[in-house]
């Protein structure tokens, strides 16, 4: 509680969302500067680039430089390598294109050069785009660090059109990263007495999962065929947004205490073995999702999980450990790991060894009864 007494700000995220957005890039950016550059990642730069240089062009009051690829991966290699381009350098201001990575890559080279940034996100996988804070890796893939920001993207832009032609993995990834927030937040600070930011980004999250139980069926159905719904709308909103928001309440004292937890900490265990290669077989938030079922079966919440498992075996998500590619036999490598992240520091009880083998037993007796 004495973190809400002193003196301290909490900068929220703004955004446009719509089919026809980007005519607005030149009225909302240019009280920033005259001069941006454009950087993102590849695919990214071929469904929104064009488009939005074109419109930047026509309205007249910004220059834009570039495009240029952000590099690969969300590393500091990359910012450092971004940060020496002269036309970086020279502009006033970043737009940021494409999924995660080049979201995180940016608004940490957007701090480094004091610069602001303005997202544009051409998938719904992740809060990226309106979060403060950048998932950091090593050049290799493996996971670094989260590098905190005072405050998130100036503005983001989502055109959902965009969204609806990007391939759907993406929004059904987005789906697991997204409640992930709801369940492991909640968990997390159970035993604690909050602050206020703390408690209002824990009770945003309910929102991280309820439009997704209502609307996520429907919302994949209408990207699968490319329809802007009102269900898409909802998920598109909350994988961005409400996420967003509450990673911001809740690391607003640069920790990661009720931001994360159990089910990060199973991916984040994955990605430190190469060869397991779980960032070039699967998406974040696919395995995010598979790690909120073990979350669930740690901490008891019988219900929930049932609930959960079903939600994930009616649009694909993983409900196995080897629909992740982790066979029983790496498990006794995985598990240990797990036991080390950072994530699962601030829990209400020690997770254990024992726990966690019983949680994926429990699993496997699941699967074999529901195959």
């Amino acid at each position: 509680m004495e973190a809400s007494l002193r003196d301290y700000t909490i900068c929220l995220p703004a955004w446009t969302i719509g089919e026809n957005i980007l005519d607005q890039v030149g009225r909302l950016c240019s009280p920033y500067g005259s001069r941006a550059v454009l950087i993102g990642g590849e695919h990214a730069l071929a469904a929104i680039g064009g488009r939005l240089m074109d419109a930047v062009k026509k309205d007249g009051r910004i220059e834009i430089a570039g495009p240029f690829l952000y590099g690969g991966e969300a590393c500091m290699e990359n910012v450092s390598a971004l940060a020496a381009i002269p036309d970086v350098q020279h502009a006033d201001m970043i737009f940021a294109a494409g999924g995660g990575k080049a979201l995180d890559t940016c608004k940490v080279l957007g701090y480094q050069l004091g610069k602001k940034v303005f997202t544009f996100p051409t998938i719904a996988s992740t809060c990226a785009a309106t979060t403060a804070v950048s998932i950091l890796y090593h050049k290799d893939g493996g996971f670094d660090r989260p590098f905190f920001l005072p405050a998130p993207a100036a503005h983001t832009f989502i055109d959902t059109g965009v969204i609806a032609s990007a391939p759907t993995q993406y929004l059904w990834a987005g789906l697991g990263d997204t409640y992930a927030k709801y369940y492991e937040s909640t968990m997390s600070s159970r035993l604690d007495e909050l602050c206020y930011y703390h408690a209002l980004g824990v009770n945003t999250s309910r929102s991280c999962l309820t439009p997704l139980l209502r609307y996520g069926a429907a919302a994949m159905e209408a990207h699968k065929l490319r329809q802007v719904t009102p269900e898409l709308e909802q998920v598109i909103l909350s994988i961005i947004v409400t996420t967003g928001i509450a990673s911001i309440l809740l690391t607003a004292d640069r920790i990661i205490d009720y931001n994360t937890g159990l089910a990060h900490a199973v991916f984040y265990a994955l990605t430190s073995f190469p060869d397991l290669e779980i960032e070039k077989n699967h998406l974040h938030g696919e395995v995010v999702g598979f790690g909120v079922l073990i979350l669930l079966l740690v901490d008891g919440q019988q219900e929930a999980f049932e609930e959960l498992y079903r939600f994930n075996k009616s649009i694909g998500l993983p409900t196995s450990p080897e629909q992740i590619g982790l066979s029983e036999a790496r498990l006794c490598e995985v598990i240990p790991r797990v036991l080390t992240m950072h994530d699962i520091d601030h829990n209400p009880y020690p997770i254990t060894e024992s726990m966690l083998t019983k949680a994926f037993d429990e699993l496997k007796k699941i699967n074999l009864e529901n195959h």
